[in-house]
């Protein structure tokens, strides 16, 4: 069974069964006494738009967001580790037929493009698998 990621949050909008809750992602070290002189340290608003059919809700609730680890963890492989393994097998391709190095370093950060792109295409349906619920 996946672990459960959780965030609290407030209701920030409420647009029929459609609710948008502000989480504030903070840092690891956010909460540290030596955060005002650090650089390290920063806390981002951020709002997840939630679908819930319970309309109980009002604007300033305070409310707990869950959702499966496993969607972090594919949404990591799809933004990040693809993409990374893409331009490393063009550059590999390319650097085996062409002389140019730095054309084939452009031209296999240049397939990046069509990757996000077709990624975009599936936009519906990566929204329906990284859902998250009010708990």
């Amino acid at each position: 069974m996946s672990k459960i990621i959780e965030h609290s949050g407030i209701i920030h909008q409420i647009n029929g069964k459609h609710i948008r809750v502000q989480i504030t992602q903070a840092s690891a070290c956010s909460g540290c006494h030596a955060k005002g002189t650090c650089t390290a340290a920063d806390m981002k608003d951020k709002y997840i738009d939630v679908e819930a059919a319970n309309s109980n809700y009002k604007i300033g609730d305070e409310v707990t967001l869950y959702g499966q680890s496993s969607m972090g963890l594919f949404a990591v492989l799809l933004a990040f580790v693809l993409p990374f393994l893409l331009v490393l097998a063009v550059l590999f391709i390319l650097n085996h037929f062409m002389d140019n190095e730095v054309l084939a370093g452009v031209i296999a950060l240049g397939a990046l493009i069509p990757y996000y792109i077709t990624l975009s295409f599936f936009d519906t349906k990566l929204r329906s698998q990284f859902k998250f619920h009010i708990k």
